[in-house]
């Protein structure tokens, strides 16, 4: 029996050596484990960030299989949600919140044509009507190229646009290519970055042979060329780019000038960033249609802000509140 006693007290000492040894082990491991970024992933249109830890020397992506994520996760649905072949607008009765962020996973894009990239005619306010996209020189039957990867969402003829193929992608952007004068793919085809979809023309309302190419996220027109660099070196401007109103307002664009180009990624700065009031004193021969323009700001928001009607007579001399 006191043998028996004496082998349970030397049992339960080499038990306790062992938990301690197995707890160092533990404390050991994890003083050894430190988290050095996050790995962004794309899924199905929005953003994952996955955490990369360093332990034993060894970089590794915690609990995660970049290749088995991918499998489990559907990348098809920002080709589900709102998805018509027959319909160039779908999102024409909803209104889209901004600022809002872009994430593009290509750092380059795609020239839409094979010779030198040449705008003849840029986002903004032309002939008393807003350009919703750029022009870019070409000749009839000349190869029209996706500038990024997806899926086709339209192509058939859209009113002055004429031959219109529309593609949408990962992110949730739509690229829109305009006067072509053949289809080379049709709705819902998936198509590669660089590939030919069709060829350039004068379809629709044209003054000759162009590309007219917009970029549109969930309806709304965004100005081109702040997401993309039209040059040469074909550079996506940023891998998170933050769109503001003023870069979907045509007419605070000249399509005969290009707009300084002033990229912002942080969308935090921008919602706090709170506009200052200034007050314009109205002159002689001003209209509200003209302080709107000199300030890049809609008639219905200067009536709004100063409780006026949009038929209001201006005074010479009088006050007039702008954000």
């Amino acid at each position: 029996m006191f043998l028996n006693k004496r082998k349970l007290i030397v049992l339960g000492v080499l038990l306790c050596i062992s938990f301690t040894a197995i707890n160092a082990q533990k404390t050991n491991h994890t003083e050894h484990k430190k988290l050095l970024n996050y790995k962004r992933l794309l899924l199905g249109g929005t953003i994952a960030y996955l955490p990369i830890y360093k332990v034993n020397q060894q970089n590794i992506i915690a609990n995660s299989n970049l290749k088995k994520v991918a499998k489990s996760k559907d990348f098809s649905e920002v080709y589900k949600k709102d998805w018509n072949n027959t319909i160039f607008n779908i999102f024409w009765k909803k209104k889209l919140k901004d600022p809002f962020v872009l994430h593009f996973e290509d750092t380059v894009f795609s020239s839409p044509v094979e010779h030198k990239m040449v705008v003849t005619s840029r986002y903004g306010w032309r002939r008393g009507r807003p350009h919703q996209g750029i022009d870019i020189d070409l000749r009839t039957g000349d190869n029209v190229k996706a500038l990024l990867g997806g899926k086709v969402r339209y192509a058939r003829r859209h009113g002055g646009h004429g031959r219109t193929v529309v593609i949408r992608h990962d992110n949730g952007l739509e690229t829109v290519y305009a006067h072509l004068s053949k289809y080379l793919v049709k709705e819902n085809d998936l198509v590669e970055k660089g590939q030919v979809i069709g060829k350039g023309g004068v379809s629709g309302n044209a003054r000759g042979s162009h590309l007219h190419l917009e970029v549109r996220y969930q309806g709304k027109s965004i100005h081109p060329e702040y997401l993309f660099d039209f040059t040469q070196e074909t550079k996506v401007r940023s891998e998170e780019i933050a769109v503001t109103k003023k870069w979907m307002t045509p007419r605070s664009h000249r399509s005969t000038r290009q707009s300084k180009i002033v990229i912002q990624t942080n969308i935090e700065e921008i919602i706090n960033d709170t506009p200052a009031k200034s007050i314009y004193v109205v002159k002689k021969g001003d209209t509200l249609h003209g302080i709107a323009r000199k300030h890049d700001i809609d008639v219905s928001e200067i009536c709004k802000i100063n409780e006026i009607r949009y038929n209001s007579v201006l005074n010479v001399g009088q006050e007039i509140l702008i954000y």
